[in-house]
């Protein structure tokens, strides 16, 4: 089992200048969805459209991928099927030794992340540049995303400055967020003219057509397609969608829920190799997602669109930082995601939740994601992780509300509480002590004042 996220959440929380301005801008990012969301009077039927079109189409998913597959091959595509990350990798590595690829330009992909590509094609001597800023700073520091829209929100601009001194070799002390953009976009500008292909995630799949739609911020999807001649597109099974006009209603909602924009800067649609170009290689992968469609409690998680909003409004990922989960997705939805994929590897992220349920009133498409936490929570003694001192708190707690006499008999003797020295009480052996002070009891419990017809 991994390290229970308090554990980690308490190492984020040592540098307390830093965990509030992670919490300040997460919770920005969801002022700005909201002032989004409030500026449509349609939102909610939007998030009812959007549900209903995410269940319809999981529910008829084996119909809808063969009609993608399908439309994607007449376009002149060739379509792989993957059923786990090492056939992915596999398959990825097969075309790319196929066409002689040395270097491969990548626009961000969270599946990729999720089957561990990069490394996989690095010991296999194939160079993979990230071109997503933010995850090309993150690979050039050796790390993980934080978050799945802003992968490298965890690190200011002196940071990314020393490493670009270190990587990219520019100017010393100069850490100008302009300067250093600048410098970015002249590396990867290289990058892009020398690399024999190119790969992008797919944030939709279009049955109807066998399109391809990516959304970017930068134009990286668009460079990694036009300046290599080799496309390769990598799409989860869940990201397929019926037609255009579904589309248009989640096109609408991604951005505002993600980042509080109106769109995203580019909307990219790929349905065949430019005539240039050599292949357009599509690659559909499961990895478990057949399995989670059967999954009558936790199905819904394929219904994500990857915007990031429940992270952004969530407190738990607020305060405590992506690299506090041990999933590669924080937050709500990876805390699910986590459980699906492996029960007793992540078992350590259920208890960071508030259960608040903020997460699944902003999703857009109306995941019930804390509800699910809480059901998973259910079931972890039956997985074997469920914590020991929490166990005997509630055995404990089952003895306390069972007889009336022993409630009565406590809450009488609570206040002499007070009385012990902080020191004893504020100590290693009260959990509770750890970020808190521990209470006053007040003299007459609410129970005696109501006797007394003092309430």
């Amino acid at each position: 089992m991994s390290t229970p996220h308090s554990n980690k959440a308490k190492a984020f929380l040592e540098n307390q200048k830093y965990a509030q301005w992670h919490d300040a801008t997460f919770w920005s990012v969801r002022t700005k969805r909201d002032n989004m969301a409030m500026g449509l009077e349609e939102w909610e039927q939007l998030r009812e459209k959007a549900s209903a079109i995410k269940k319809h189409t999981i529910s008829h998913l084996d119909k809808y991928l063969e009609q993608f597959a399908s439309n994607a091959e007449k376009n002149g595509c060739i379509v792989h099927w993957a059923k786990d990350a090492a056939e992915f990798n596999s398959i990825v590595l097969e075309i790319l030794k196929e066409h002689n690829v040395k270097k491969m330009v990548k626009s961000k992909s969270m599946l990729t992340e999720e089957c561990e590509m990069n490394p996989f094609l690095e010991k296999n001597g194939i160079e993979v540049v990230e071109t997503d800023l933010g995850e090309r700073i993150i690979q050039l520091k050796g790390q993980k995303p934080s978050h799945i829209v802003m992968p490298a929100i965890h690190l200011n601009h002196d940071d990314v400055g020393e490493l670009f001194e270190e990587k990219l070799g520019t100017e010393p002390g100069n850490h100008d967020p302009t300067y250093l953009t600048y410098m970015a976009r002249l590396s990867l500008r290289n990058e892009f003219l020398t690399a024999q292909a190119g790969m992008t995630g797919a944030n939709f799949g279009i049955a109807e057509t066998g399109d391809i739609v990516v959304c970017t911020n930068e134009g990286n999807a668009d460079m990694s397609t036009s300046c290599p001649k080799l496309h390769i597109a990598a799409i989860g099974l869940e990201k397929v969608i019926p037609n255009y006009d579904c589309l248009a209603v989640f096109q609408r909602m991604l951005c505002r829920a993600g980042t509080g924009q109106p769109t995203t800067t580019y909307t990219s649609h790929f349905r065949k190799a430019r005539p240039t170009a050599q292949k357009m290689h599509i690659i559909l992968v499961d990895n478990g997602r057949s399995e989670w469609v059967a999954n009558p409690e936790h199905w819904e998680t394929l219904k994500c669109i990857r915007c990031g909003s429940c992270m952004n409004t969530c407190p738990v990922y607020r305060r405590s930082g992506g690299y506090s989960y041990s999933y590669f997705i924080p937050g709500p939805v990876g805390i699910n995601l986590g459980m699906l994929r492996n029960v007793k590897e992540h078992s350590g992220n259920v208890s960071a939740c508030t259960l608040c349920l903020s997460c699944q009133t902003v999703c857009p498409v109306k995941i019930d994601l804390g509800d699910q936490v809480y059901k998973w929570r259910q079931q972890l003694d039956e997985f074997g992780t469920a914590n020991k001192d929490k166990k005997r708190m509630c055995m404990g707690m089952k003895m306390l509300f069972g007889s009336s006499g022993m409630y009565n008999t406590a809450m009488k003797f609570a206040p002499m509480a007070n009385w012990v020295p902080s020191f004893l009480m504020e100590c290693g052996l009260n959990p509770w002590a750890d970020g808190h002070k521990m209470m006053k009891f007040p003299r007459h419990s609410f129970q005696e004042l109501w006797r007394k017809g003092k309430v």
